[in-house]
């Protein structure tokens, strides 16, 4: 443990120096959203959305690049300096999922850099990146079933469940959940990193039990660089994650949920990333076939901002109920 601790605190250290430099050559290379105009998975418009979020142009986005790399970097490091026994493809599974959303994310975000008229040419339409998303996920799941012979899942009061060929598609399902859940989720300044430590938190505690090393350094290095990352994306944010770093951070999660065993405790501690996604989903699914809204907004954050309650309300409030989720998941976890 207090190895893990200190990979934290070491991992928090680095992204805290490398920051600052970072977020000025974002301006300098003008790597933010020249307008806010946003559009649904439909390729809808969302005015109400962009309402809220107007003052928010300018800002540079991004930093869920530099956590891939300081976290990929100083992960590997610690495997080789602390002599780790691995399973590589454990850690094919880790980075695989971790860089390849990402790079899937970070070429999305290039529409972000459209001038008006432009945008044609950059990113991804919704239905081609959820093809992309399940593909990687397809891969994973298929690594998961084939090479570290995961076909079971444990719920609390059932004992392991055996699902046999079954668990690819669950996990590739849990994947593209929590990935599209996380780009969701990160819509207020940070909500969706603050909800993710807590939840790494938890994992933290739950892999140590099971006496995973490598997926608890891999844990620690990213709890720690998200945290400094964190300090800078509170309300008002200087810098925004991208969908480099929701799309990333997403799946990292989703991984680490699937390689403790625990998916079902995954629901509990990423509880709030479920209401997020339940949410926009159920309104979404309406526009469409029901022809109206049955909310008044969504996802639920974007309905508590026309209600009228303020963006720091919402996030250290999503925050307290995301740490109670997370230790009644890691309570049904560990019974």
């Amino acid at each position: 443990m207090i190895q893990l601790l200190g990979l934290m605190l070491s991992s928090s250290l680095i992204t805290a120096i490398l920051l600052v430099p970072f977020i000025d050559f974002l301006y300098k290379v003008k790597l933010r959203r020249h307008n806010q105009v946003t559009k649904d998975m439909f390729n809808k418009r969302t005015p109400l959305f962009d309402k809220f979020n107007s003052w928010k142009v300018g800002t540079p986005f991004g930093g869920g690049l530099l956590i891939i790399v300081v976290v990929i970097i100083w992960t590997s490091w610690s495997y080789g300096i602390f002599n780790v026994k691995i399973n590589p493809w454990e850690v094919f599974v880790i980075f695989f999922s971790f860089i390849s959303f990402g790079v899937l994310g970070f070429y999305d975000d290039l529409k972000k850099l459209a001038s008006p008229g432009q945008e044609k040419f950059f990113g991804l339409r919704f239905r081609y990146k959820f093809l992309i998303q399940w593909i990687l996920a397809f891969i994973i799941a298929t690594v998961f079933y084939f090479q570290l012979h995961y076909d079971f899942i444990f719920i609390h009061g059932a004992g392991l469940l055996f699902l046999g060929m079954l668990f690819i598609p669950f996990a590739a399902c849990v994947i593209v959940s929590f990935v599209n859940a996380f780009n969701i989720t990160d819509g207020l300044d940070g909500l969706a990193t603050g909800l993710l430590i807590i939840c790494l938190l938890a994992f933290l505690a739950i892999s140590s039990v099971q006496l995973d090393q490598p997926l608890g350094i891999f844990i620690a290095v990213l709890i720690g660089s998200t945290a400094s990352f964190l300090y800078f994306n509170i309300y008002k944010a200087r810098l925004w994650l991208g969908d480099v770093g929701s799309l990333s951070l997403g799946a990292a999660l989703a991984v680490t949920g699937l390689l403790t065993g625990k998916a079902f405790a995954l629901i509990i501690i990423g509880g709030v990333f479920v209401i997020e996604v339940g949410s926009s989903l159920i309104q979404l699914l309406s526009k469409k076939y029901l022809g109206r809204r049955v909310m008044p907004a969504a996802p639920l954050h974007l309905y508590l901002l026309k209600k009228g309650w303020e963006e720091p309300k919402i996030v250290m409030r999503a925050w307290l109920i995301g740490f109670l989720l997370a230790v009644l998941g890691v309570f049904i976890a560990l019974i």
